[in-house]
């Protein structure tokens, strides 16, 4: 037809599907200049490419359809330009939230890289310094088991989910040392994710820095008692003198892989020369 344009062609024109133009219409953002009402064919005309335009343009910016409908139903200079900084602030927010997730996500894979290296010397400890850090933690409930444990690292993630807290994407959980003196292994007593300092939640707390001993557990949680036999023995024969809990932090655990023989787990003592 003279001067109208069929879904078809509208659709090729824009580069966008007839689904996304039959939707607007039935929503009632950008609906056609006529409909044949023997067939049902949607036609469009040359006035209305530039309404369509503004839309796709402002749906490329992050505007809502339901934004962008109410926008064109009436707009100004003042009320665009106002539509325009909210929606800048918005952008920063999402930028600064993808850069922070960027940047946890890198700590991940260094940590991966790091202790992928370390397989090939599983018995190995290692003595250095551990940077102050700051975890979201739970108590575990008796009798501690996994289940308890798992039950502890949901609760974390549920409330860093729910106040959008700064977590480093790792889990990890406390184990106090008169239990590992028991040989009582997997009985934690927290479960933590690490995050920064935040007044958001009240169970927030430093993990100080030190001097520390450590080794790194592959394999299932079950067996992590062998691990931290060699860890205990080490520090006995280097007098070295536990002045900490154990904090386990999970570098690899099922969320990178289903093959609990992939798991890794550092294993942390802070210490000091024995007397």
């Amino acid at each position: 037809m003279k001067d109208l344009f069929s879904i078809g062609e509208l659709a090729k024109y824009q580069k966008i599907s007839k689904q996304t133009l039959i939707f607007y219409d039935k929503i009632g953002l950008f609906r056609p200049a006529w409909v044949d009402p023997d067939n049902g064919y949607r036609y469009y005309s040359a006035a209305q490419l530039d309404e369509l335009d503004a839309i796709l343009i402002m749906k490329r910016a992050g505007f809502s359809l339901k934004e962008i409908q109410a926008h064109l139903a009436d707009h100004t200079i003042d009320s665009s330009l106002v539509l325009l900084r909210r929606q800048l602030v918005r952008i920063q927010r999402e930028i600064d939230e993808l850069s922070m997730i960027r940047s946890r996500l890198q700590h991940r894979c260094d940590q991966l890289e790091r202790a992928d290296a370390f397989r090939q010397m599983p018995e190995r400890v290692f003595v250095g310094q551990l940077s102050s850090r700051h975890i979201l933690y739970e108590p575990v409930e008796p009798p501690f088991s996994f289940q308890e444990i798992s039950i502890a690292t949901k609760k974390c993630y549920a409330a860093s989910f729910e106040k959008q807290l700064p977590t480093f994407l790792q889990c990890g959980v406390r184990v106090p040392l008169e239990r590992l003196r028991q040989g009582q292994f997997t009985q934690a007593a927290e479960a933590f994710l690490l995050t920064e300092n935040t007044d958001l939640v009240p169970n927030v707390r430093q993990i100080p820095g030190g001097r520390c001993a450590s080794i790194y557990h592959f394999g299932d949680y079950a067996s992590i008692g062998v691990s931290y036999q060699k860890l205990l023995r080490f520090c006995d024969d280097h007098a070295l003198e536990i002045v900490s809990d154990s904090y386990e932090f999970c570098v690899n655990d099922y969320l990178f892989s289903f093959d609990e023989s992939e798991f890794i787990t550092q294993i942390v003592l802070f210490v000091r020369d024995g007397p």
